[in-house]
């Protein structure tokens, strides 16, 4: 299993970032997705999960309304959509998916928010 996200930078507060998690080593049709970020001196947090087929979503309370997290199948990729952003969105935002209850983890991207 293997996830490499990309799309992460320095946005100023209320701009813009989609996030991508290009998968690879599983039937990544098959599983649900999800993105977590942690902060630094937090804990890693849950930001979102989309099911397999796509069609649900659910969202960590502080994320709905601003983010949107989608998949293409075809592509073997998850996105995360990021608008409003605000300072306290700075994190490192990591690609997961559980597969048979073993969670496997990206690297991580950097979203750091500041003017």
């Amino acid at each position: 299993v293997q996830l490499v996200e990309s799309g992460g930078g320095l946005v100023q507060p209320g701009g813009s970032l989609r996030l991508s998690c290009a998968a690879s080593g599983f039937a990544f049709s098959s599983y649900a997705m999800s993105w977590y970020r942690q902060a630094p001196g937090k804990e890693r947090e849950l930001v979102a999960t989309v099911n397999s087929s796509g069609r649900t979503t659910n969202y960590a309370d502080s994320m709905k309304g601003r983010f949107t997290i989608s998949r293409d199948n075809a592509k073997y990729t998850v996105y995360l959509q990021m608008n409003s952003l605000k300072s306290e969105d700075t994190a490192v935002y990591y690609c997961n998916v559980a597969i048979h209850y073993v969670h496997y983890w990206g690297q991580g991207t950097q979203v750091t928010v500041s003017s």
